[in-house]
Formats: structure tokens, C-alpha cells, sequence
């Protein structure tokens, strides 16, 4: 499937609904493991309960398989997810508000905050994003950046294990900083 993404241009997501539209069953699996959990964390903070949530998860992907081929508009994959996760959420509580009562209340003694949840997958998203910035940079400084994030080494200890010196260290993480931060800007633009 990674070499059938690369033969598309545009982002991730975007060339995943492409293959979704036309019934591609390992993009569907794709997209159900990179949103599952994003998902699920969503409504656990509305529902407060791990079976009501994995049913909101369930139907939401089950309703995506069969009306896919019915979307003849562009649209942004994560928020799409996100507002039928939401519609569905909204739809069982105004049908069944004495059970998500309940659920709420008990979950105040008895969960996380789900919003924990919530920021540590986006931090887990960015530091995935950051990886595969590093992924795409020239050999010495993907290794440079790669020891300066994994390690606890110095600039001294970096140099001395390249075989480079401590000047071009600082300097290719210098020159990554600035290709990341385009990276970034990149992938930024994208989302959007």
C-alpha cells in the first residue's frame, strides 16, 4: 500500500479517500487504524463509557465503507471522520440522554481526563510528522538530528562518533532546523 500512496500526489489522507471511493478495502484498513484511537478517545469525552464509545467508533466506519462511493465532494478526511464521530455522538445522546446521565456521572469517578488523551495523540501525530521530516533530509544530518533527539550525547560526543567535527555538528543541525521548519510550514499548508 506505501508504494500505491507514493504513486499518488497530494497528502496521505487525501489519496487514501481516493482509493476509498473506489472500494479499496486495505486503504479502508488504513484509515481505521490511523483514526481509530483518535476517535475513540473523542467519544469517550461525550459518552464516559468504553462500549458506548467502541459502538460510536464502530458505526462511524461501518457508515464510511457504505456511503463513500456517494461523496462527490472534496473533503478533508480527519475532519470528516471527526463530524460524523460528533453527528453520531449528538444523535445517541439527544435518543438515550438518561443512559449518557448515568455514564457521565459515574465516569467522573472512574476516567482520565479524556482530554489528556486527546493532546498526547496529537503529540504523538507531531512527533511522527517530525520523524518523517527527518526521514527526508540528507544522510549526515537525518543521523545528526536522529542523535541529537534519541540521545543524550553532546555535540562533542556526536562529532567524535560520526567521525565530523563539532563545527559540523551545530552546523548541519543548524541547516535541518531550517529544512524542518519548511517541512513544517509544508505540511501545515496541507492541513489546512
Amino acid at each position: 500500500m506505501e508504494k500505491v500512496l507514493q504513486g499518488y500526489s497530494g497528502n496521505e489522507d487525501h489519496t487514501l479517500f481516493i482509493l476509498l471511493r473506489k472500494r479499496d478495502q486495505e486503504a479502508f484498513e488504513m484509515i481505521y487504524r490511523k483514526y481509530h484511537r483518535y476517535l475513540y478517545a473523542l467519544a469517550m469525552k461525550y459518552l464516559k463509557n468504553t462500549h458506548l464509545a467502541e459502538d460510536a467508533v464502530q458505526h462511524v466506519f461501518v457508515k464510511l465503507w457504505e456511503s463513500t462511493h456517494d461523496i462527490h465532494i472534496e473533503v478533508n478526511l480527519k475532519n470528516y471522520l471527526y463530524t460524523m464521530t460528533k453527528n453520531y455522538i449528538l444523535n445517541y445522546i439527544r435518543d438515550n440522554k438518561a443512559k449518557v446521565t448515568l455514564s457521565y456521572e459515574q465516569a467522573q469517578f472512574d476516567l482520565p481526563e479524556e482530554e489528556h488523551i486527546l493532546k498526547a495523540m496529537e503529540e504523538r501525530q507531531t512527533q511522527e510528522l517530525l520523524y518523517r521530516g527527518i526521514d527526508q533530509l540528507p544522510p549526515q544530518k537525518k543521523e545528526v538530528c536522529r542523535r541529537k533527539l534519541e540521545s543524550d550525547d553532546s555535540n562533542q560526543q556526536i562529532a567524535e562518533k560520526m567521525g565530523i567535527s563539532v563545527h559540523t555538528v551545530k552546523s548541519h543541525y543548524q541547516e535541518s532546523l531550517k529544512l524542518l521548519r519548511s517541512y513544517f510550514e509544508k505540511v501545515k499548508m496541507i492541513l489546512l
